[in-house]
């Protein structure tokens, strides 16, 4: 399994989601339309989970 970073591959606003995909194996759109359906349906906080984990990826 590779490190949990940012992909500058895969990026579209800051890379937290091609990173996540990268770094399991995941196709990055999945990932994405998962980002996207959690925060229409208001699951959790997507937008702040979002920002925790691109300062834990680009700061680790």
């Amino acid at each position: 399994m590779a490190k949990l970073a940012l992909s500058y591959h895969n990026k579209i606003i800051a890379g937290v989601c091609g990173g996540l995909a990268e770094h399991f194996g995941w196709d990055a759109t999945l990932v994405r339309i998962v980002f996207v359906i959690a925060a229409i349906v208001g699951f959790g906080s997507p937008g702040l989970i979002y920002i925790v984990l691109w300062l834990v990826m680009r700061y680790s």
